[in-house]
């Protein structure tokens, strides 16, 4: 299953969905359009239980250039509160997308084929594993265009490079090579353009054909919102609530079954129906 719109494509093909930025001749560059496309994306991949895995990739020499300022730089302004909205702070539309990506319940992986550049940088950070092309370049160069980081950048890359290479990379507004994203942990492997998405879903088919979806989903949040805590008696009350459902699950009695068997695990809970909250205090 393919749909095209105006700024990407959305293809479902055994268990994985691939989002891809389609705007080559402009590098990819983001745009309101572009925004609300991908968000809607997002909602299709949480909506189908037939989705486990999520790649995202650019058309072309660029993965994103960042937001399209071919307009001036009220590209980079917040997004107005909306009417009636109790909030009354503009809201950065990259941060909008990024905490997007973070709720979402199934795992994602960005397959990052080119240049990666201020928003299109940002938006890969809350995936849960990056690939990169020996071609793509990253850049936070929010400084050098005379505004902050954005995507909630500020969040998402010292836990993932840490503070001290974060620091240099978003204060400088320099442009880093793919060789030097992965020596700092911002990706997790580096092919040539051509073995790209072939390894993106490899990892992907992993994930889909031998984890139960609702515990991957669950997995997921844990590791993310694990990050932000101070005590891992956080994690262990989490992680209880979630074992006492999943343990009681038709997934977790196919699971020892198959695994006693000697055979492939076929789980039959689906994340729209089976998914739990581990985070409600008792």
């Amino acid at each position: 299953m393919t749909t095209e719109t105006q700024d990407l494509r959305y293809e479902v093909a055994d268990h994985v969905a691939t989002i891809t930025f389609t705007r080559p001749e402009k590098l990819n560059a983001f745009r309101a359009e572009s925004m609300r496309e991908f968000i809607a994306a997002l909602d299709r991949v949480d909506a189908d239980d037939d989705v486990r895995a999520v790649v995202v990739t650019g058309d072309g020499r660029a993965f994103c250039a960042g937001a399209d300022i071919s307009g001036g730089a009220q590209a980079f302004q917040p997004v107005p509160a909306q009417a009636g909205s109790p909030a009354k702070t503009p809201r950065d539309g990259g941060g909008i997308l990024a905490l997007r990506i973070y709720a979402l319940t199934k795992p994602v992986i960005g397959a990052i084929n080119g240049a990666a550049v201020g928003m299109g940088a940002t938006m890969t950070l809350p995936t849960d594993v990056r690939l990169a092309s020996v071609n793509a370049r990253f850049g936070f160069v929010f400084t050098r265009r005379g505004i902050i980081p954005e995507g909630c950048s500020s969040w998402f890359l010292p836990r993932v490079v840490g503070i001290g290479t974060a620091s240099e990379w978003m204060l400088t507004g320099r442009v880093v090579d793919a060789h030097t994203a992965l020596a700092a942990g911002l990706v997790r492997s580096l092919h040539e353009p051509a073995d790209l998405l072939p390894a993106a879903y490899e990892l992907a088919h992993e994930i889909a054909d031998h984890a139960a979806p609702v515990s991957a989903a669950m997995t997921r949040q844990l590791l993310w919102r694990m990050l932000a805590v101070e005590d891992p008696m956080t994690a262990h009350r989490a992680e209880s609530r979630g074992l006492a459902a999943r343990s009681r699950s038709a997934d977790a009695k196919e699971g020892v079954e198959a695994f006693l068997a000697k055979r492939p695990a076929e789980f039959p809970d689906a994340v729209s129906s089976s998914y739990v909250d581990m985070f409600d205090e008792d």
